[in-house]
C-alpha cells in the first residue's frame, strides 16, 4: 500500500484565535508539517488587540511554551518571582495568627514562577506569527478572521463547518471561550454569586515580583506585579492588577468611592504587599463554573473557556487551556505526525495499522481528565468555601496553608502544580 494512503494529510479547523485558540494553531502547524490548519474568528484581522488591557497571569510551563513558540515578549512581560498567600485572621478570633505560605521561584531552582502580561502583549505577537506563517505556507495553512462559525455537524469521518461556506475537516477545534456571564451552560455549571472587581493599583515599598493573594472574609483579594510603563519614572510607585471577588447580593464595593476603596484595599491586605497609593477605574465581572464533562465530542474537541471557565482564585484558567492545546498536538503528533511508522514491529509483511483520530482524540481524554478535573474541583471547593459562614472555617484554611508553609516538600509540590499543571 502506498505510504500516501497510509498516513493522509489532516485537516484541523480551530475557532477562535484567541491566545489559546492561536497557541494551539502555531503549535499544530509547527508539530504537524503535513496538517492543513484553518483558522476562524469572527474578529476582522486588521482589529487592533495590542492594547486591550485585560490582565494574564501566566504559569512558567505556559512561558515556557510562548517562548517555544517564538512568540515570548521578555521585554514586556513582568516575571513572577515571589508568591505570598495569606489567610485574613477572623475578626472575632481573639489571639488567632495570620497564617501565610510563601513560594519563591529561587527556592524551587527556576527563573520564575510565571509572568504577567495584559491580553494584547499576548495575542498581538501570537497573531503576527501566524499571519507570517500561514502567509509562507498559503496550500496548508488558511486564515479566516472576520467569518462568525455558525454550526459544526458531525460527519462520519470528521466534521463540517459551517462559516458561511461549508467546508469538511478531520477535526474541529473550539477554542472561543469569553467570560462566565456570556456563556451558555454547560454540562457542570455553578453560579458562585460572586463578582470580581478588576483594575490596576500603584504601590509603594513593595517587592519586585511579587504577587499576593489573601483570603478574606468575603472572597480572595490579589495583586498581581506588572511591568512599569516605560515613561514611569524609575522611582516611582509600581503597579499591580487588582482582582477582587466579592458577593453579589452583599458587595461592599460597589458604593465606594476611590478613597473608600484604597482604604479597605489597605486594611485588607498584608503588609508584605507594601503601601496602596493609588487606585484605577474597576470593571466587575461575574464569576462561575462552567465546565464539559468531557473534551472530546466525535470530531469536535473543546480547550480552553471552551472546555471549563473557572473561578480565578487560583489564576490557572489560561493556563489549563494552554496545557489542553499541547497535549492535542502531542496527541495528533503521535498518530499523525512525521516520523511515525508505517510498518508493525516486528512485522516487515504487514499492513501498518492506519491513523486513528478515535485513538489520538481518546488518548487526549485520558492523559487531561486529572489536571482539569484536580483544577475544577480545587477552584470549586475554594471559591463556595468563602460562601459558607461555618465557624472555625477561617482558622481552617488559616492552619492548611501553616501546614503547607511548614512542610516543604508539600509547598514544593503545589508549586509545581502551579507551575506546570498535574503531571
Amino acid at each position: 500500500m502506498p505510504q500516501d494512503t497510509l498516513k493522509p494529510a489532516l485537516t484541523i479547523a480551530v475557532v477562535g484565535a484567541g491566545p489559546v485558540g492561536l497557541a494551539l494553531a502555531l503549535h499544530a502547524a509547527q508539530q504537524l508539517p503535513e496538517a492543513h490548519v484553518t483558522l476562524f474568528d469572527a474578529r476582522p484581522a486588521d482589529r487592533d488587540v495590542a492594547g486591550d488591557p485585560r490582565t494574564l497571569a501566566l504559569s512558567l510551563g505556559s512561558v515556557q511554551l510562548l517562548q517555544r513558540l517564538g512568540v515570548w515578549s521578555e521585554r514586556l512581560a513582568q516575571p513572577i518571582l515571589q508568591v505570598h498567600v495569606s489567610q485574613a485572621p477572623p475578626t472575632l478570633d481573639w489571639g488567632a495568627v495570620e497564617s501565610a505560605v510563601h513560594i519563591r521561584a529561587s527556592e524551587e531552582k527556576v527563573p520564575m514562577l510565571g509572568a504577567v502580561l495584559s491580553y494584547g502583549q499576548v495575542v498581538a505577537p501570537m497573531q503576527s506569527a501566524w499571519l507570517a506563517l500561514a502567509a509562507s505556507q498559503p496550500r496548508r495553512l488558511a486564515t479566516r478572521f472576520g467569518t462568525s462559525v455558525s454550526a459544526i455537524k458531525p460527519l462520519e469521518h470528521g466534521v463540517e463547518v459551517d462559516a458561511g461556506v461549508v467546508e469538511a475537516f478531520d477535526l474541529a477545534v473550539i477554542a472561543e471561550g469569553g467570560v462566565f456571564a456570556e456563556q451558555d451552560r454547560k454540562s457542570v455549571t455553578r453560579d458562585y454569586a460572586q463578582a470580581a472587581w478588576v483594575g490596576t493599583v500603584t504601590l509603594t515599598d513593595t517587592t519586585p515580583g511579587l504577587a499576593v493573594e489573601r483570603f478574606t472574609r468575603n472572597g480572595p483579594l490579589a495583586l498581581l506585579p506588572l511591568r512599569d510603563d516605560a515613561d514611569q519614572p524609575a522611582d516611582g510607585p509600581a503597579r499591580a492588577a487588582l482582582v477582587w471577588c466579592v458577593p453579589v447580593a452583599d458587595d461592599p464595593v460597589a458604593d465606594l468611592t476611590d478613597a473608600q476603596r484604597l482604604t479597605v484595599l489597605r486594611h485588607s491586605l498584608p503588609d508584605v504587599a507594601g503601601q496602596l497609593v493609588g487606585i484605577g477605574p474597576l470593571k466587575r465581572f461575574a464569576l462561575g463554573l462552567n465546565a464539559e464533562r468531557t473534551l472530546v465530542d466525535g470530531a469536535t474537541v473543546r480547550i480552553g473557556n471552551a472546555a471549563q471557565t473557572l473561578h480565578p482564585v487560583a489564576g490557572q484558567g489560561m493556563n489549563l487551556g494552554l496545557r489542553d492545546a499541547v497535549e492535542l498536538v502531542q496527541a495528533l503528533r503521535r498518530e499523525f505526525g512525521p516520523g511515525r511508522s508505517t510498518q508493525p514491529p516486528g512485522d516487515a509483511n504487514a499492513l501498518a495499522r492506519p491513523p486513528s483520530m478515535s485513538a489520538a482524540l481518546r488518548r487526549v481524554e485520558w492523559s487531561r481528565a486529572p489536571d482539569r478535573w484536580a483544577m475544577i474541583a480545587a477552584t470549586d471547593f475554594l471559591a463556595r468555601s468563602f460562601t459558607w459562614r461555618w465557624p472555625g472555617l477561617p482558622a481552617a484554611r488559616g492552619l492548611a496553608l501553616a501546614l503547607l508553609q511548614a512542610v516543604p516538600p508539600l509547598k514544593s509540590a503545589l508549586a509545581r502544580q502551579m507551575m506546570f499543571g498535574r503531571r
